[in-house]
């Protein structure tokens, strides 16, 4: 992988050299002797690119232009634009966000730089209470080494820059559902104090269908299903800001998501005859749940001046609360209604932090940050699984031992403690050479209590992480650059991992399971994986605001923790049962090549349009050495992901077009020697035009999904194999976009 990076670097540079030739020797317009002598300084902020040029340690910062493009519903139908970003999920609806195609836990997800707790996802996170994104490919001590994959940092509005009033209605229709919304984002002052608030609202429908084939050596299994889903939801963010003199500051920064759903499911199966001995025959199924998330936070920020440097504090409390109700009843033609199964969970979870940092500038061009941090959560959940009798509607009573057949209970208490301090220092070394080195350690406890089985569990880890990242400029005046991180990083198990508590499969309710539907348990004795890793990057920056670059990343595991499906004794039952439990299974390595290129036409073609270009392309490779190949892959990994699109104003006329096409391949993961995934390629083409009526009103279309590709995944376990198929669907919207 690395001669392949080599070579693709050297094609990159013969590739733009004729560009940056072609710009050097343009002809500067004629002037006047007067204009010739006229000098004009203004003060902006930097540019998204040029604030990526000037960076010590790699990233990619995506603002409000970018933000706004194709008028996106949520981050994760941006965010998958971007280089070496992939969704997990079927075309079209979203999924996990990945970086480098790694899976849950690998990428490091922050919000205003502080981690994203209480199950909050960023998918409920509307783009308009957003200012901007910052995508690091390798960790720093201030941002925190979480990130074997990388880092997301999602920045909500900042302060007041100028008056803003903005109102965007929109409408959305996907397979005959409508899904209205609306956002109004307001900046202005009041005083000596500044505030910006963002309030939106919104509701959506969707109809589902899928196809399930299940078969192993004594059993065949078909089960088709429709599913409708309808949830509504709210969020609010604001930012306000006062000054307190002499460069001094406080600013408050206040959150509050709800959403709120109800879905039902009907199936029909189609069970191999004569039915295996263990498995319960249906015709019919029906699945009704309902549900409810509501996350408030209140964070503040501190700034002031504190000797030759600054001080800066950070702190905010967070309270989540999450509820879901099910019914399952399945139906046999000839016999009736089967016992249905009733589940219930209700969790809460508390959480609060206090970061402190000093930065301080100091001579021969260092620039010396060091800090300290603190978090704490409190997470209590409730559970509740019955097999009911349908005459009854109670719980179902087996008539040799008058006890219940099944009714489960659980309460779950758990608490994480985390302490953090850091110190890196960035230093311009010569107009050439600039340094950043960097230090972190953690300490993470997580204790909790499972009431079914009076059982305390802890587990406490320690991570110190080391990181230097470096820039070279061959020439200060020219704009190419070389970027080289040496890092380590970490990946700590989940609470859900580590406490989950045990839960049975709900597809086959009188106490069977299938190796494709199996049971689920934490594992409190997992450890964190630790990755060490090495990125070089070759950048060039164009003179009219593009870019090429080519990143080339290694990293190797140790302790890599995976979902392994087993045959085990589980207390209560005579018959060993499958169960999902994660494992920490020795070691793995990553690596792969990401090519970025982003530009206007007529930079390289006289008399071209000027049409904007931007293009991308990751290729990833990855194997576990506890498992033989082929295929032996990390994690939902795959082989790699490509991007391309165009924008073009439509000169003489208020309109712009533009477009993105987006292709992940299909790819195979072998998880164990008896277990494998596989997943179907994934091809999503979206288009937008916008329509400018005037300075304050426009109107924007933008077609998600066009190819309506279909989706399948097939997992397979020992003799079974369980494949699900379903359609996808285009998504249209219509955004009117209003300054008042």
């Amino acid at each position: 992988m690395p001669a392949r990076g080599l070579v693709l670097v050297a094609c990159l540079m013969a590739g733009t050299n004729a560009f940056a030739q072609k710009a050097a020797s343009a002809p500067s317009p004629a002037a006047s002797a007067a204009d010739q002598q006229r000098v004009e300084v203004k003060g902006a902020r930097q540019t998204d690119t040029e604030e990526r040029r000037r960076s010590t340690a790699a990233k990619i910062i995506v603002g409000r232009d970018e933000i706004e493009r194709f008028g996106d519903s949520t981050l994760g139908d941006l965010l998958k634009r971007l280089p070496g970003v992939t969704l997990g999920g079927a075309p079209g609806r979203g999924g996990q966000i990945r970086m480098r195609g790694l899976g849950s836990g690998y990428t490091q997800i922050l919000l205003d730089g502080e981690r994203v707790q209480g199950g909050l996802s960023l998918d409920s996170i509307d783009p308009e209470m957003v200012e901007r994104i910052e995508i690091q490919r390798g960790p720093t001590a201030e941002t925190g080494a979480r990130a074997i994959a990388g880092t997301i940092n999602v920045i909500t509005r900042e302060g007041f820059r100028k008056r803003l009033n903005d109102l965007k209605p929109a409408v959305a229709i996907e397979n005959g559902s409508l899904a209205p919304s609306i956002t109004w984002t307001r900046d202005d002052k009041l005083g000596d104090v500044s505030y910006n608030f963002t309030l939106g609202a919104w509701r959506w429908s969707r109809e589902d269908e899928s196809l399930t084939t299940t078969k192993a050596d004594d059993y065949d299994i078909v089960e088709s299903s429709r599913s409708s889903n309808r949830r509504k939801g709210l969020n609010a963010s604001a930012r306000l800001q006062w000054p307190l003199g002499e460069g001094d500051s406080l600013t408050l920064m206040p959150m509050l998501v709800f959403s709120d759903g109800t879905g039902s499911s009907r199936s029909v199966a189609d069970f191999s005859v004569p039915v295996p001995s263990g498995l319960q025959a249906y015709d019919s199924s029906r699945s009704d749940n309902d549900s409810r998330f509501l996350l408030a936070r209140l964070n503040g920020m501190w700034r002031q001046r504190l000797g030759e440097g600054r001080m800066e504090w950070r702190g905010g409390v967070a309270a989540s609360q999450s509820r879901s109700r099910s019914l399952r009843s399945e139906f046999d033609d000839d016999d009736g209604p089967l016992p249905p199964l009733r589940e219930s969970s209700d969790s809460r979870e508390r959480n609060g932090h206090l970061n402190a940092k000093y930065s301080l500038s100091l001579a021969d061009g260092h620039s010396l940050v060091t800090g300290a941090e603190m978090d704490l959560a409190r997470r209590t959940e409730s559970a509740r699984g019955t097999l009911l009798d349908p005459s009854t509607d109670g719980p179902l009573i087996d008539s040799g031992t008058g006890q219940a057949v099944y009714d489960s209970r659980d309460e779950l208490a758990a608490s994480t403690q985390r302490f953090a301090l850091y110190a890196q220092d960035e230093w311009d070394v010569t107009p050439q050479w600039a340094a950043h080195a960097g230090l972190r350690w953690e300490g993470i406890t997580t204790e909790g209590e499972a009431a079914a089985t009076s059982a305390d569990r802890r587990n406490v880890s320690s991570v110190w992480t080391p990181l230097l990242h470096a820039v070279w400029r061959p020439d200060p005046k020219s704009r190419d650059q070389l970027r080289v991180s040496l890092t380590r990083s970490y990946r700590s198990p989940s609470l859900q991992n580590l406490l989950g508590r045990y839960s049975i499969s709900s597809r086959f309710p009188e106490g069977q399971n299938l190796a494709s539907s199996p049971d689920r348990a934490g594992n409190p004795d997992l450890r964190p994986e630790l990755a060490t890793g090495i990125d070089v990057a070759v950048e060039r920056y164009l003179p009219g605001g593009g870019l090429f670059s080519v990143n080339v990343f290694h990293r190797r595991i140790t302790d890599l923790m995976r979902t392994l499906v087993t045959l085990q004794d589980v207390p209560g039952f005579e018959d060993q049962r499958w169960v999902a439990r994660p494992q920490n299974v020795g070691k793995a390595t990553t690596q792969g090549v990401e090519l970025e290129a982003r530009a206007r036409l007529n930079e390289w073609l006289d008399d071209a349009p000027a049409v904007e270009v931007r293009a991308n392309l990751s290729l990833f490779r990855s194997s576990v050495d506890s498992v033989p190949g082929p295929n032996n892959r990390l994690d939902q990994q795959p082989q790699g992901t490509a991007n391309v699109g165009a924008d073009y104003r439509w000169t003489g006329t208020p309109l712009t077009l533009g477009g993105n096409f987006n292709i992940t391949p299909g790819y195979t993961t072998r998880l164990s020697e008896t277990q494998w995934i596989v997943q179907s390629p994934k091809r999503v083409l979206d288009a937008y035009v916008l329509w400018s009526i005037n300075p304050g009103m426009r109107l924007r279309v933008t077609a998600s999904n066009l190819l309506h590709q279909g989706n399948e995944t097939v997992s397979m376990v020992e003799d079974e194999t369980a494949d699900t198929q379903g359609p996808s669907f285009v998504n249209w919207r219509v955004q009117l976009e209003l300054k008042l």
